[in-house]
């Protein structure tokens, strides 16, 4: 059985890579020529939730299972990885060119606490499923107040 990596974290720098996607695609919109960096894309994603779980479903086809990565921590999930360049005709002109290459990044922020220890993801036909236990929000804990 393969796996898909998954690591936990604690910051995922989101303000920085805003700020840098915002900026590169100001200048790629002014001059299609210009890059900060590797370009990035963000593949589309769904997020649902059940009652018992949160699950999202990214649409990442062409990519290898290997060239995924996963990151989780208490308030979001990070998917990045890349997609590699198909071997361009050299003698064809190109009249339509959309399918986006190289490294992506989505970073979504989850709507609920989830459990951690019970998470599970799965990549069958370009779709990425990572399914997310939902932390029971009816739990009470007693706090047990000390006289001093």
């Amino acid at each position: 059985m393969e796996y898909i990596k998954i690591k936990f974290g604690n910051d995922f720098d989101t303000l920085n890579s805003s700020f840098k996607e915002t900026v590169e695609k100001m200048f790629r919109t002014l001059n299609t020529g210009f890059s900060l960096c590797d370009r990035t894309w963000s593949p589309p994603m769904d997020i649902y939730e059940t009652p018992d779980e949160i699950i999202i479903r990214a649409e990442i086809a062409g990519v290898s299972k290997e060239d995924i990565e996963v990151e989780i921590n208490n308030k979001a999930v990070r998917i990045y990885g890349r997609r590699c360049e198909m071997p361009r005709q050299d003698n064809a002109t190109y009249r339509l060119a959309e399918i986006q290459y190289g490294a992506f990044e989505r970073i979504l922020f989850l709507p609920s606490p989830i459990d951690k220890e019970i998470v599970s993801a799965s990549y069958l036909n370009g779709f990425l499923q990572i399914r997310l236990a939902r932390l029971p929000m009816n739990i009470v804990h007693k706090i047990h107040i000390s006289d001093q």
